[in-house]
């Protein structure tokens, strides 16, 4: 394996995702631009490589079993193991979002996108991720689905029959990846980016992607004695 540290980001070819990418490159790692679409890798490609990054494409759909599988031969293939994975690919699936509304076919894809697509990804990731010294998985999740604040009147935006909950899902299942991996040295954690603002929300929210991008670099750059199984935002623990 390179000696270099090498990072894989899901989503990476704009916003929070693109963001990630940057800042990882910027303390000297070489860092793949996970994206289905061919152009938008290829130009997220080219703008980190024009700011010093170094930075390399992986075609990945994270919905798609044989590209997630051919996803993580390239990185084998070409890096010889993984470092750190950040599963930030995500969707909200759009409105209606209230449950006696939305589509079941809606929440189905929200599900598979940001559940599911992260554990295919990190299943295949995880052969990888076991040659490193230092790995680390992180999870962008999102505060919206914290059952505390949802339930005890916290601020977690609309009503939201899919996306709020497949943000629960994510987290859950990062509390079981971190079981599951105890002793190993992976550390499994899930971020809380804020209410950025990106395509997802329609540039509504009120941090920058760059500052949102920021929990997630803390997390891949934990030390060997950090948590794992939490979720994180920029004021520490959120909770849960």
């Amino acid at each position: 394996m390179s000696e270099r540290t090498v990072a894989l980001v899901t989503g990476a070819n704009k916003g929070i995702g693109f963001e990630i990418a940057a800042g990882l490159g910027a303390l000297g790692w070489r860092v793949g631009v996970g994206a289905r679409d061919d152009t938008r890798r290829g130009t997220a490609v080219e703008k980190l490589r024009a700011a010093g990054v170094d930075a390399f494409g992986v075609p990945l759909d994270v919905t798609d079993d044989a590209s997630v599988a051919a996803a993580a031969r390239l990185v084998g293939a070409q890096e010889g193991g993984l470092d750190v994975l950040v599963n930030n690919a995500a969707i909200t699936g759009g409105a209606p979002q209230e449950p006696s509304l939305v589509d079941p076919e809606v929440v189905r894809a929200v599900v598979d996108t940001n559940v599911v697509g992260v554990l295919r990804v990190t299943n295949a990731m995880l052969p990888l991720l076991r040659r490193s010294a230092s790995p680390r998985i992180v999870n962008m999740s999102s505060s919206v689905g914290s059952l505390t604040l949802q339930s005890g009147g916290g601020d977690t935006g609309p009503i939201s029959g899919a996306y709020a909950p497949s943000k629960s899902f994510l987290t859950a299942l990062t509390v079981q990846y971190a079981k599951e991996l105890r002793g190993t040295g992976i550390l499994v954690n899930a971020g809380c980016p804020g209410f950025v603002a990106t395509d997802l929300n329609g540039h509504r929210g009120t941090r920058t992607p760059e500052q949102g991008a920021a929990i997630a670099i803390r997390l891949a750059t934990l030390p060997a004695d950090g948590p794992s199984g939490g979720i994180f935002s920029d004021s520490g623990v959120v909770p849960w």
